[in-house]
């Protein structure tokens, strides 16, 4: 069943912004078109026009849905004028509440987990459908709000855009020609609470569900992390902190045989992930179950709560997806 009343014409707000993350210019590019010119020559991420430069303009929205309205407080150094400027939004709000009644949906578009119960809790409450950027959280008690939250019925979807890696793609599929997986291995750049999202979701549904453990040995800078599956592979993620060079890189080692590939095309990752929320939407269908997002930020917390507590191995289920007086 639908969550918005017309499927064709779907209104959406883009909310939040966050330092050194772009996604507003970007994913209301991939909804409304761009001006090229402005893109290009104004935006302060040259990545985003880069990669959107590069696509035919007529194919780059994503069809029966638009960015309406922005919020944007200048928290990323920006402002949410100049993203409507660059990426055609027609209206600019003064507070995020004020599109409750104008839109069908929100996404919100900043990526530190430990403001996300906050940043949706309006729209939850008010009954909007919520798309939330990576992480979804980054602790125990605002992950069993948003499992709460989920088992009530409300719309809620987060993912990384790895998840939808072109390249990584065919493993999803299958590894079978490799074997029993024994070893894997990617790489991020930046840090673990707000990055390491990426590399696990690029690599969950290759593994599927069954994580056991997770051991950070490194630093906040360097994070090194060891992580057992019930399939018997081990997984090592990096993440560090200045690694720009080295984002996305995956390994897989089996029984019967290896592969080595990269993330490289960002845009295709990015429009794949917004196209399934606007599915979610016209369908009612989450296109993966919420039990792997949370399972996901298991993963995030346990690797973040090793590193705190000097390398101890933390086993996911120390980390309780019920709140206390829910057990």
């Amino acid at each position: 069943m639908s969550l918005v009343k017309d499927p064709s014409n779907i209104r959406l707000a883009m909310l939040g912004c966050t330092p050194g993350n772009g996604h507003p210019y970007s994913w209301s590019a991939m909804f409304n078109g761009y001006d090229r010119e402005a893109m290009t020559a104004e935006c302060p991420f040259p990545g985003i026009p880069a990669y959107l430069n590069k696509e035919p303009a007529e194919t780059i929205p994503i069809p029966g849905a638009q960015v309406t309205h922005i919020h944007c407080a200048g928290e990323g150094g920006f402002t949410a004028e100049h993203v409507a400027k660059c990426s055609h939004i027609p209206h600019v709000v003064a507070s995020p509440e004020e599109v409750i009644g104008h839109v069908d949906a929100v996404i919100v578009a900043t990526d530190i987990g430990g403001e996300h119960v906050e940043r949706a809790r309006p729209f939850i409450e008010a009954g909007l459908p919520v798309f939330i950027d990576k992480p979804l959280t980054d602790n125990t008690s605002d992950l069993q709000t948003f499992n709460q939250w989920v088992l009530e019925g409300r719309a809620i979807m987060s993912s990384s855009s790895m998840r939808y890696t072109k390249e990584f793609m065919p493993y999803r599929e299958s590894t079978r020609n490799l074997g029993d997986l024994r070893f894997v291995s990617i790489t991020t750049a930046k840090s673990w609470e707000t990055y390491g999202i990426h590399a696990l979701e690029a690599i969950y549904p290759i593994l599927g569900p069954g994580f056991l453990t997770a051991q950070n040995t490194g630093t906040i800078d360097r994070n090194v992390v060891h992580l057992t599956h019930t399939c018997g592979a081990d997984i090592i993620v990096i993440a560090n902190q200045d690694m720009l060079g080295g984002f996305g890189c995956l390994q897989l080692c089996g029984t019967a045989g290896r592969v080595q590939t990269a993330s490289a095309d960002s845009f295709y990752a990015f429009k794949a992930q917004l196209t399934a929320f606007v599915d979610y939407l016209r369908t009612g269908e989450l296109p993966f179950p919420f039990a792997e997002t949370a399972e996901l930020m298991q993963l995030v917390i346990a690797g973040k709560l090793s590193r705190e507590q000097g390398g101890r191995v933390v086993p996911l289920s120390e980390i309780s997806l019920n709140h206390p007086t829910d057990a």
